[in-house]
Formats: C-alpha cells, structure tokens, sequence
C-alpha cells in the first residue's frame, strides 16, 4: 500500500473507478484525526497524495514538515556506499532463534542450503518509506528488540520494509538527520535485529523520484514524497546499487524492487505498459524517464550480490496476467515475482487467482507481499491465505503499525503485538502454522 489514512479512502475510489473493479468493494472509513504510526503500504501518502494503490491503505497523516513546494529541486549527491552488511547471525540482546535461512529459487520454491522448501510468512513494517521525507524521523513506531521479539511472537518468519530511495541515497531535500548515513545505519541497525530473531528482512523501495500527474497520481512533487508508477532512472539503479552493495554479503536479506507498479494506469495499451515495466525508458504517459524492472535487475547483480529478487507486476502488483510474458532475466537464477491483494483489488477472488496467479506460482515463487482489507474484519484474508497456502505460496500481512483498522489494514493495536479485529486473523494463522 501506499500511504496514510485519510488518502487512504482517496484511494479506493480511484480504484473502484478503474476497469475490472468490482463496484461493490466498500468504501474506506473516514481517516483517523490523529497521526498515523506509519504509512499503509511503507509509506503514507502526503496531503496531495490521491490515488491510493488498490493494495494499501494509509493512516492520517499530520502535514509533511517539508512541502513540496519548498524543498530543494536541485540535483542530489548521494551519500558515499555504506558499510558492507556481513552474513547471518549479528549479535542482539535477547536473541535466541537461530538465524534466517539463506534462500534460493528452484523452481517454483524458496528453498535453504540444504534444499528445504520455505516460505516467507510474516508483516510489513511500514515507516522507512515515508517518515524521513515528512522530516519526522526513521521510522514510525520502535524498532528495538521488543518490539522484533513480539512480531516473531506472531509466528511470523519474514518482515518486508519499505524505503525511501532520496532518503537512502542522501538527496539534498531531505532533513539530513534522516538521510544518507544516518538513514542507512538505521536499516542495517534494523536488519540485524530482525536476522538476529530469526526473521528474514526483505527490503523494499517505495517510494520514488520522478513528476507524475496523470491517473491515479498520489502527488505532483517530482520528489520521493509519494508512490509513482514506475522506478525512476535518475536515483533507482543508484538505490539498488548501494542497497544490494550493502547486503551482499548478507544472503538471508530478499531485495523487493519496486511496491506497486502502475504504468498501466498512464496509458490504456497493456502491452505497452507491460513494455515498460520491463524495458523502462520513455513510457507512454509518465513524464520522467523510467527505471525498468530489468535495469533494476542488472544493477542489483553488477555488484556482485545474489540475494533473492522479488518483482511485482501491474495494476499495483495485483496483475500478473503477463508476468512470465515479460519477466526480466537474471543471470542468478533468483528470480520470484510479487503480488497484493487487497478486497477492493479487481483480482480479489478465486477465480482470478486461479487464471492469474497459477501459471505464475507453477514457474517461479510467489511472494503476496501485501494481503489485507479495508473491513477491520479477517474474512477476506483468511481466503487469501487458504488459497496461497494451497500454493505452497508466500505472503506477508499489511501492516504491523498502530494505525486504525478502521481507516487502514492496521494489524497491531500496540506494539507488544495486540492484535486489532482484522490482525488476530493472520496472528492466529501463523501461530497455527508455526507454533511456538
């Protein structure tokens, strides 16, 4: 999902004004008054934020500290690469599960060292993506041993994290108590704690640079201040090239491209939006040169780094009708492709799972990075997570913050792990599927 709570509603209209959704999808609540924890879908949406991808929700959100009208358009130096993250087991207080396994694809499974099958079962974690650029901070909400210890209380093995690329790579429009090194040091700082309980961190660019204001647009600041169609040339390469520099030596870390792509919203051709999702370029309808999903590919593995890759599709990563058509080549063979869903999505049914999604999970891993619903309710995800479960398949709920449930798919009520109406849904499942 993409941002906070009240474009949260924003954005299920705009969804629900889009071919194939169903028109019976409910209405989002009205947005809480009060700061949201975090942002849906790693990162919440600024005032000018409208369309909402299908897939995330996004609390309210007190107005961004640095408006995109004032902060500095000029072009950025990014920070110097940070520190190589070595592999496996980092030390931290309290520990006591044994380290994440190192995956690989063979198949249509993850499976570890030994050739075990494994699936990615756990949270998002949203924050990184959207705090740093509204100058409030790193994240939203702890991220201490507590609060990683009561995740893994949850049954959970896996927690995706969404970023901010401007705020990694350090651009000149960001508060620089948030930005560059400072920012850096908190993912791996975060990235330990979640290895050192056993958790495997999948990391995640959310939001992008790039001026895009045509359908759907969730703002017109060409900064990462917002979700955009597609990556951007100017800083994307440059983020997956120090992210994946930074965690190459650390191969229990999965690398998640791009949240939500939805190039297919600027322009009605879907072959040419499918051309785009993976050559990238001058794309029909969006006014910044594009970042493709193969340039993201290859810039990951130029630095060496063999990390799982995970790639979302259309629609915002809810089509994957033409996924293996157009699936980028990686020369490491460790390729997945992504998927979300949520209730309002126009895939949201077994049907369309069933034609979509099933001759992509018989080829490659299926990784649902996002599963969730605006109901405060669990009747629609527990469908999903039967469904994937049949699969064998991955999936990750939407999202461990203290946002209403109401307004935005909020799993937690605190972050001791109280679970909300719709969080004791997925809490349970995996507790079943994982007991302690």
């Amino acid at each position: 999902m993409r941002r906070p709570l009240r474009l949260y509603a924003l954005a299920v209209t705009a969804v629900l004004a889009l071919p194939g959704a169903s028109p019976s999808t409910p209405a989002a609540p009205a947005a809480s008054a009060t700061p949201p924890t975090s942002a849906l879908s790693a990162t919440p949406p600024t005032a000018s934020d409208p369309a909402l991808t299908a897939a995330s929700p996004a609390p309210s959100v007190t107005p961004l500290t640095m408006a995109a009208s004032a902060v500095s358009v000029t072009p950025s130096t990014p920070v110097a690469p940070p520190a190589t993250v070595p592999s496996a087991a980092f030390p931290a207080s309290g520990a006591s599960r044994a380290a994440p396994p190192q995956l690989r694809v063979e198949g249509h499974r993850f499976v570890d060292r030994a050739g075990t099958p494994h699936r990615l079962l756990g949270v998002n974690r949203s924050g990184a993506e959207f705090s740093c650029v509204q100058g409030r901070g790193i994240f939203d909400g702890p991220v201490d041993d507590a609060s990683v210890a009561a995740i893994a209380g949850w049954g959970a093995n896996a927690v995706r994290i969404p970023l901010n690329e401007e705020c990694w790579l350090g651009t000149s429009n960001i508060d620089p108590r948030y930005a560059g090194a400072a920012y850096t040091s908190a993912v791996r700082d975060y990235v330990r704690r979640l290895t050192a309980h056993g958790l495997t961190p999948v990391l995640e660019l959310h939001w992008s640079h790039g001026r895009y204001t045509g359908p759907s647009a969730g703002c017109a600041d060409e900064h990462a201040s917002c979700q955009k169609p597609m990556p951007d040339r100017r800083h994307s390469p440059a983020f997956w090239s120090s992210v994946a520099g930074t965690f190459k030596n650390a191969p229990e870390v999965v690398f998640d491209l791009f949240n939500e792509p939805y190039p297919d919203r600027a322009t009605p051709d879907t072959e040419r939006a499918w051309a785009c999702w993976r050559d990238g370029g001058n794309c029909p309808g969006i006014g910044y040169e594009v970042a493709g999903m193969q340039t993201l590919v290859d810039a990951v593995r130029a630095t060496g780094a063999r990390n799982p890759v995970l790639v979302g599709g259309l629609a915002y990563a809810n089509d994957l009708s033409r996924w293996t058509a157009y699936a980028p080549k990686d020369p490491a063979g460790n390729l997945a492709a992504a998927w979300h869903v949520y209730n309002f999505n126009a895939c949201a049914d077994e049907g369309c799972w069933s034609r979509t999604l099933g001759p992509v999970a018989d080829r490659v891993p299926l990784v649902t990075g996002e599963i969730g619903e605006n109901t405060c309710a669990h009747a629609f995800t527990d469908r999903v997570m039967r469904w994937l479960d049949g699969r064998r398949a991955s999936y990750l709920g939407w999202t461990w913050n203290t946002w209403d449930c109401a307004a935005g798919p909020a799993l937690i009520r605190d972050y001791a792990g109280t679970p909300t109406a719709y969080g004791v849904g997925l809490r349970d499942h995996l507790r079943a599927l994982n007991p302690a």
